[in-house]
C-alpha cells in the first residue's frame, strides 16, 4: 500500500490530476510542462515551494496598530453617543473594505502566485480551523487578525502537527472566535477545548466530557491583548490545580493538553483522513487510513514528507479518484481563471460569486467549516455556476468616472471628461490568447481544443451534441460565438468536477 506510481503511468492525465488537486489546475502548456518533467520533478516543483521566490506583497495595512486602536477607543469613550456611533460605523466600513481587499489578495495568490500548492494547503487549513470574520469583527483591527491567521496557515502549511495545533490555538483570531480569551479559572470556557478534540484532532467518540472540562481548565491563561492584537499568557487566569486529560494527570497547561491530544493513536488517523478527503474527494478505507497515519507518525508528524508520499502513491491516481471530485467554488473560480488565462473578476464580484456558490472566504458557515463534496451542488448553485461562467468569460461592466480617466496615462481634465465617464467591460477571456486562428475558425478543431483546455477529457455525447448544435447555427464563427462556446462547456456537468 502507498507504493509509488509506476513511471509508465505518469502521463498528461496523471499530471493534470496532480496539478488540479495539489493546486488549482492550469492551461495545457503548464500541464505539458509537468508531464515532461517526470513525476519526481513535477512533485518537487509544487511541494518545494520554499525555493520559489516572487510571492505577492502583503496588504499595506497588514500589521498591528496599537496606536490606532487606542486612539479609536479614546475617541469613542470621549464622544457623545451619536458621535460614538458614527465613529464605530466608520471603523466597521474600514474593516469591511479591508476584508474585501483581503479576499481579493488571497484569490490573487491562488490564481497568479507561483506557489499554488502552498495556497491549496492554506485553503485546507482555513476550512479545518474554520474561523469567521462574523465574530472576529467584534474586536478592533479584525481584518488584520484574519490576515494574520491566513499567514499562519501559509507559514506552517506543511509543518509539524503539534506546532500547528498550538499556534492555531494561540492565534488571536481563534482566541476570539472560540472565546478562549475570555476564559478564567473561575469559569473555564470549553469551546476551544471541545473543538480541538472533536473537530481539529480526534473526532467524536475519542474523548469524554470529563476530558473537555479538564482541558478547559488547562487552557485557562491563554488570552489576548486587544490593543496590541497579540497572544498573551496570563498566569493569574490559569487554573494550576491537578487535572487528568486523556489519561494524563498533572498540573497541565494548554501545551500539555494539545501534546496529549497529538499523542493519541487516533490523532494521525483523523487528520490524514481529512487531508486525503480534501485532496481526493473521498474518505480513505480503514486500511489506507492507517497506512497514511503511519507515514505521518514515522515522519515525526511533519506534513511535508507525508504529503510527498501521498502524492506519489498509486492510490492517489486511482481511476475512482481522477475526475471524480466536485470542484469547490474556490477551485471552480480560480481554476477557471488559470485555465482560461484571464483576469479574476474584481474583488467585489469575486466575493459575490463565491458567496453565492456557498464558499465565502473568511466566513465559513460554522465551526465545522464547509462540508464540501456533493454539498457544493444544489439546483440554485448549479444555475449560479452557469451564470457566473458568463461573468468570467465575458468580463464585468465597471463604471469609470472622470477621475478614473484623469488618473490614466494621458488623461485630461475638464468638463469633457465628465461626458467620457461610462461603463466599460473589464476582464474576460482573450480568445486569441488561448485558441489558435485555426481552432477559432474550424468547428471540429474548436470542440477538441475546448475539451482539451477546459476538461482535459471529453464531453458526454449529449453535452457534445448541444455544443455542436449551437455551432451548427453559425456559418462563420465570430469571437462572440467562440466565447459563447467556452461558456457552454463551462456550463456542463463535466466542468463541475476535477
Amino acid at each position: 500500500m502507498l507504493n509509488p506510481l509506476p513511471s509508465d503511468r505518469w502521463n498528461y492525465e496523471t499530471a493534470t490530476h496532480l496539478l488540479n488537486r495539489a493546486g488549482f489546475g492550469g492551461p495545457p502548456d503548464a500541464i505539458q510542462k509537468l508531464t515532461d518533467m517526470g513525476h519526481e520533478q513535477a512533485l518537487s516543483s509544487l511541494l518545494d515551494y520554499e525555493n520559489i521566490p516572487g510571492v505577492l506583497p502583503d496588504p499595506v495595512w497588514a500589521h498591528p496598530d496599537p496606536e490606532g486602536v487606542e486612539a479609536l477607543r479614546d475617541a469613542v469613550k470621549n464622544a457623545s453617543p451619536p458621535e460614538a456611533q458614527k465613529l464605530r460605523q466608520q471603523e466597521n466600513r474600514l474593516q469591511a473594505a479591508r476584508m474585501l481587499e483581503l479576499r481579493g489578495w488571497w484569490l490573487d495568490r491562488m490564481a497568479y502566485g507561483p506557489r499554488p500548492f502552498q495556497e491549496k494547503m492554506v485553503l485546507f487549513w482555513h476550512g479545518h480551523f474554520a474561523t469567521s470574520i462574523q465574530k472576529v469583527q467584534s474586536v478592533p483591527n479584525s481584518s488584520y487578525l484574519m490576515w494574520r491567521q491566513n499567514e499562519l496557515f501559509r507559514r506552517l502549511a506543511n509543518a509539524n502537527w503539534l506546532r500547528l495545533l498550538i499556534e492555531a490555538g494561540r492565534d488571536p483570531a481563534m482566541l476570539v472566535w472560540l472565546d478562549q480569551w475570555q476564559s478564567r479559572k473561575q469559569h473555564p470556557n470549553e469551546n476551544f477545548a471541545r473543538e480541538s478534540m472533536e473537530l481539529f484532532a480526534l473526532g467524536e467518540g475519542h474523548y469524554t466530557e470529563k476530558d473537555v472540562t479538564e482541558a478547559a481548565r488547562a487552557l485557562t491563561g491563554w488570552s489576548y491583548i486587544p490593543a496590541e492584537q497579540t497572544f498573551v499568557y496570563r498566569p493569574a487566569y490559569h487554573d494550576d490545580g491537578i487535572k487528568t486529560i486523556l489519561g494524563l494527570t498533572g498540573n497541565l497547561n494548554g501545551e500539555d493538553f494539545l501534546a496529549q491530544v497529538a499523542r493519541q493513536p487516533q490523532a494521525p488517523r483523523f487528520i490524514t483522513a481529512k487531508i486525503w478527503n480534501f485532496f481526493t474527494g473521498q474518505m480513505p478505507s480503514p486500511e489506507l487510513n492507517q497506512a497514511l497515519a503511519d507515514v505521518l507518525t514515522t515522519n515525526g508528524n511533519f506534513f511535508k514528507p507525508f504529503l510527498s508520499v501521498m502524492f506519489r502513491s498509486e492510490e492517489f491516481y486511482d481511476d475512482s479518484i481522477i475526475r471524480n471530485e466536485v470542484k469547490s467554488p474556490v477551485q471552480w473560480l480560480v481554476g477557471s481563471v488559470r485555465m482560461l488565462q484571464c483576469q479574476l473578476p474584481p474583488p467585489l464580484i469575486s466575493t459575490a460569486i463565491l458567496r453565492g456558490l456557498g464558499q465565502d472566504l473568511f466566513a465559513p458557515p460554522n465551526v465545522k467549516g464547509w462540508d464540501g463534496g456533493l454539498s457544493w451542488i444544489t439546483t440554485n448553485t448549479l444555475l449560479d455556476r452557469y451564470n457566473d461562467a458568463a461573468t468570467v468569460v465575458q468580463g464585468t461592466m465597471q463604471q469609470l468616472s472622470a477621475q478614473d480617466f484623469a488618473q490614466r496615462p494621458n488623461g485630461q481634465g475638464g468638463e469633457r471628461l465628465k461626458k467620457l465617464a461610462e461603463r466599460i467591460r473589464v476582464g474576460g477571456v482573450d480568445i486569441t490568447k488561448i485558441l489558435t486562428p485555426e481552432e477559432r475558425a474550424d468547428k471540429e478543431s474548436l470542440v477538441s481544443a475546448l475539451e482539451h483546455r477546459l476538461l482535459q477529457s471529453t464531453l458526454s455525447d449529449d453535452q457534445e451534441k448541444g455544443l455542436r448544435d449551437f455551432l451548427d447555427t453559425k456559418t462563420v464563427l465570430s469571437d462572440g460565438d467562440v466565447l459563447t462556446a467556452v461558456r457552454l462547456v463551462m456550463s456542463t456537468p463535466e466542468y463541475q468536477v476535477t
